[in-house]
C-alpha cells in the first residue's frame, strides 16, 4: 500500500454509518468506492466523512448519509466511537460510527465525484475495506443481533404492508437461526408490535396471507425473542 501525506496535524473527528437492509433473502451493507489513494484500488468503505465546525455529530451523520447514499429519515443510532492512533493514513482522525436500518424497497442510491460507486454487499461477502471498516461494520451487525431481541427496530427494515412469515425471516436472516413459526407469532401479536390489515399478499395462486403493518415506528425496548 502506497504512503501518503499526513493531512492533519491534530486530532480530527468523522462520521461513519454502517447502512443495513434485507436484499434476496440477506443481510446486505451499503458501501463506496474509494477512489483516492492509498485505497484507490478495489477497496469500498462505510459512507461517512469529517463533521464540520458547526454542526454536530449526529448532524453530521445525517448529512454524510444523504450526500454519499441519497438516503435519508431512516433509523440511525450511534454505535461506538473508533479511535485507535494509526485507524486512518492520513492523521488522526477518531470515528464515531453509526448504524442505519432501512428497507430494500424504493431506495434509489447515489454517490458524488469523490466515490467510483455505491452498491450493496452480502454481510457475509464483503469487499477488501479501508480504514477500519471491517471492525465498525461487525460492531454494527453485532448490536443488530442484539437490538433485534430486546427492541422493536425491525420495523426499519420491512415496508409498509408485509406477511407475519416475512417479519420471522428477517429475524432468521439477521440472527442466522430458525425460530418457531407458532411461538414467534405469539409474542409477536401479544406484543401489539404489529395491527392486520385488511389487504392481503398478491401475487399467490393458493390462500393468500394477510399483510400486517408496525403499530408504533418509533424505537422501543421489549423483550421480543
Amino acid at each position: 500500500m502506497p504512503k501518503v501525506a499526513k493531512k492533519y496535524d491534530f486530532a480530527v473527528i468523522a462520521s461513519d454509518i454502517v447502512i443495513f437492509t434485507i436484499r434476496k433473502n440477506k443481510l446486505n451493507v451499503l458501501l463506496i468506492k474509494m477512489q483516492k489513494e492509498p485505497y484507490r484500488h478495489n477497496y469500498w468503505a462505510t459512507p461517512g466523512g469529517l463533521v464540520r465546525p458547526d454542526e454536530s455529530v449526529d448532524e453530521s451523520a445525517r448529512r454524510n448519509l444523504f450526500e454519499k447514499t441519497g438516503v435519508k429519515n431512516v433509523y440511525l443510532e450511534q454505535l461506538y466511537t473508533f479511535g485507535e492512533i494509526g485507524r486512518d493514513p492520513f492523521g488522526r482522525v477518531v470515528s464515531v460510527a453509526y448504524f442505519a436500518l432501512i428497507p430494500s424497497d424504493n431506495v434509489r442510491l447515489k454517490t458524488t465525484k469523490e466515490y467510483g460507486n455505491v452498491q450493496w454487499f452480502g454481510i457475509a461477502n464483503l469487499p477488501k475495506l479501508a480504514y477500519d471498516h471491517k471492525e465498525i461494520i461487525a460492531t454494527a451487525y453485532e448490536r443488530l443481533q442484539k437490538k433485534l431481541e430486546y427492541s422493536n427496530i425491525a420495523y426499519s427494515l420491512l415496508p409498509k404492508k408485509f406477511p407475519l412469515s416475512e417479519l420471522q425471516k428477517t429475524y432468521e436472516i439477521i440472527l442466522k437461526r430458525k425460530l418457531d413459526k407458532r411461538n414467534f407469532r405469539k409474542k409477536i401479536l401479544s406484543l401489539d408490535l404489529v395491527k392486520k390489515t385488511n389487504a392481503t399478499e398478491s401475487g399467490r395462486s393458493n390462500r393468500p396471507a394477510a399483510l400486517y403493518e408496525f403499530a408504533n415506528k418509533t424505537a422501543q425496548i421489549m423483550s421480543i425473542l
